[in-house]
């Protein structure tokens, strides 16, 4: 008897993993669109570098994303709120952290109203999208408005922006919201 009920419990589990493998494929062939798109702190897709009207450096690059988005240039250290349609609503220069961000699409991940950054500067309206070696990366404002850069020697991944940008960037960009980052 106990031969028996092993080969029907053998069945039985054999059954279970054909249906559970089955069902699995089925899940991975009718993901939603845009699920798994934008893995929290972590690139998703590398961005090329993105081409530039030369006659208007601050227009929106080509090649940035599509929808609402915040687009963060490496390269040109500037910064555009972009609403659906390709509707630029601000872009404004930053200064840069010491640690950048690989190019990539990101999702906000967390925000603080006001906190201490690793410089010691109080800050205002921190919006964090990535993490590089154990450095979260995030856009800030210095509530004394100052956007000095940063001392090379330190590991900081706080991007300054002045505090009007701040309140903008702050408002604009809520946990989820996309951000592409451009060479």
């Amino acid at each position: 008897m106990a031969s028996s009920s092993a080969g029907f419990v053998t069945g039985l589990t054999a059954a279970a993993m054909v249906t559970v493998g089955y069902l699995a494929h089925q899940a991975s062939v009718n993901v939603p669109a845009g699920l798994g798109q934008a893995h929290p702190g972590k690139p998703v897709a590398a961005v090329s570098k993105a081409p530039r009207d030369q006659r208007n450096p601050a227009a929106l690059p080509a090649g940035s994303g599509r929808g609402e988005r915040v687009v963060y240039s490496l390269d040109d250290d500037r910064v555009w709120l972009v609403a659906p349609g390709d509707k630029v609503l601000r872009t404004f220069v930053v200064t840069p952290s010491t640690v950048d961000p690989k190019p990539g699409v990101y999702a906000v991940t967390s925000r603080s109203n006001r906190i201490t950054g690793t410089d010691g500067t109080l800050i205002e309206h921190v919006v964090r999208f990535a993490s590089v070696d154990s450095v979260t990366i995030g856009f800030s404002a210095a509530v004394d408005g100052s956007t000095a850069a940063p001392d090379r020697r330190t590991r900081t991944g706080g991007i300054r922006e002045s505090r009007a940008d701040g309140d903008a960037m702050w408002d604009f960009a809520t946990i989820g919201q996309k951000v592409v980052v451009i060479r």
